[in-house]
């Protein structure tokens, strides 16, 4: 196109930003309730003319092309602004959950404390003294047997009685611990 029909299509353009931009805007303000939405999409429907101002006709049915697209544009946004909500509702419902979940969690959590604090109270005194010295000290069992003036042996058996007394105590919750421990990782 020479310089003369691009210089011809900025006026056309221009001539019809001005007639139609607040019929337009007016339009999209009846679809959508909310003057800066219909600001936005008249903007987009002229910005989009303009970009295709090479491929459209600049004729009497671009009045009708004009509302066209204004109408369009409303129900996209529409459409998004929808899509919007239901993510937003759909977060706020998993947060929701979250929160329950984790304060559930917390409660079992507790109580499973208290299940494991009374099982290891209710070891035989020697068993409980060194299942303490390995699990909660750390020691290793050549170490607590120096500790303790006893075979490394002893330890070994003491510590086999206790972790199968505990096993036993705690039967009914090892599932909720493997739970817990899942989904805790």
């Amino acid at each position: 196109m020479d310089r003369n029909g691009n210089k011809k299509i900025t006026v056309v353009f221009g001539a019809l930003f001005h007639t139609y931009y607040e019929k337009l805007h007016r339009y999209a303000y009846t679809i959508l309730k909310d003057n800066n939405e219909a600001n936005d999409v008249v903007q987009t429907v002229f910005t989009r003319l303009w970009e295709k101002r090479d491929e459209i006709v600049f004729e009497d049915a671009i009045k009708g092309y004009l509302y066209r697209a204004t109408h369009n544009y409303c129900l996209n946004n529409i459409r998004q602004a929808d899509t919007r909500g239901r993510y937003i509702q759909h977060q706020s419902r998993d947060e929701h959950a979250g929160t329950t979940r984790d304060a559930m969690d917390k409660v079992v959590a507790s109580e499973l404390q208290v299940h494991i604090h009374n099982a290891i109270e209710s070891l035989p005194a020697q068993c409980k003294l060194i299942f303490r010295k390995s699990r909660e000290e750390g020691l290793k069992y050549a170490e607590i047997a120096e500790e303790l003036s006893l075979s490394v042996k002893t330890v070994e058996a003491q510590m086999s009685k206790a972790l199968r007394i505990l096993r036993e105590k705690l039967a009914a919750y090892i599932e909720i611990i493997l739970i817990l421990l899942y989904y805790n990782l």
